[in-house]
């Protein structure tokens, strides 16, 4: 049903990790967020890859904008009560740009977002001959993450991919550069192993988001091994997308080369599931409500 935003949600997102690691499934647009909340997620992760490749049909290469963000993180927020970090890519630009960045996405109702110190236009942080910018600019740039901030608890997470370009022990120095400029959480993208993640938690004095993402540097890793390994959020970025793809790729193919969807019919979610998944019921209730 659809709501204002949750109020203060990046202190509820701190209050779940200090208690526990969060498990953060990955959404993409609304009706995933509506999925993952039902599903009994606690709180849900905005993946920019995920807006970019299913809103423009595009990599993701900074080609979506703070404005298309900013929409689909607001579309989000009405219909969950969880906490939700988002995507921000580099900020969208300078550190102006970042100051902006952080008022629009506070305002769509996001509990936080985090910002890449990679070179404009990034690229994903599982593939090669990505670039960063100099650690300066970076800590130019969460600074004025953190000075724009309205609610003191939106959560600015400061991401580095250093790891794949400068090597592991800068990756950690980079990071805690972000956490002395004002950063609440820091992201190490790209790792690839157990231990550079014991390696990273041991140098870090700070919050610390894990992605758990398929067929990149990083191997598959439970959220339980990321608990002993003292992580407080773990994201989850792409795999419903993937598994929505695939589904999508074979749906189509078969009702092309069959020209029905006779055999498909026990995949789908019927009219009735897909009619309690949005509450359509609430709305004809709350409409028939305000009727004289």
């Amino acid at each position: 049903m659809l709501k204002p935003p949750t109020s203060h949600p990046g202190a509820r997102l701190r209050e779940m990790f200090a208690q526990d690691i969060v498990t953060m499934p990955g959404v993409f647009n609304a009706i995933s967020a509506v999925s993952a909340t039902k599903a009994g997620a606690s709180a849900l992760y905005l993946s920019g890859a995920g807006l970019t490749n299913g809103t423009l049909g595009v990599p993701d290469i900074a080609l979506a904008t703070l404005t298309e963000f900013a929409q689909q993180a607001a579309y989000i927020t009405a219909v969950t009560d969880l906490p939700v970090i988002s995507d921000a890519d580099t900020g969208f630009g300078e550190s102006l740009n970042v100051m902006r960045t952080v008022i629009e996405m506070e305002r769509a109702g996001l509990a936080g977002i985090h910002l890449e110190d990679q070179l404009s236009p990034k690229r994903c942080g599982h593939l090669d001959g990505k670039t960063v910018i100099a650690r300066e600019d970076m800590v130019r740039k969460v600074r004025a993450a953190v000075d724009s901030k309205k609610d003191p608890a939106f959560i600015i997470v400061a991401r580095t991919d250093a790891r794949g370009v400068e090597g592991l022990e800068n990756a950690i120095d980079r990071a805690k550069a972000y956490v002395d400029a004002g950063a609440d959480a820091v992201f190490p993208e790209g790792l690839q192993s157990e231990e550079e993640f014991e390696a990273f938690r041991k140098g870090v004095a700070a919050p610390l988001m894990a992605n758990m993402t398929e067929f990149g540097k990083t191997p598959i890793i439970p959220v339980s091994r990321f608990r002993d390994l003292g992580y407080q959020m773990v994201i989850f970025p792409m795999t419903a997308f993937r598994i929505m793809l695939k589904a999508l790729d074979e749906c189509y193919a078969k009702l092309i080369q069959t020209g029905t969807q006779a055999e498909l019919l026990e995949k789908m979610r019927t009219r009735a599931e897909l009619y309690d998944r949005i509450d359509y019921p609430a709305y004809d209730t709350k409409d028939k409500s305000w009727s004289v």
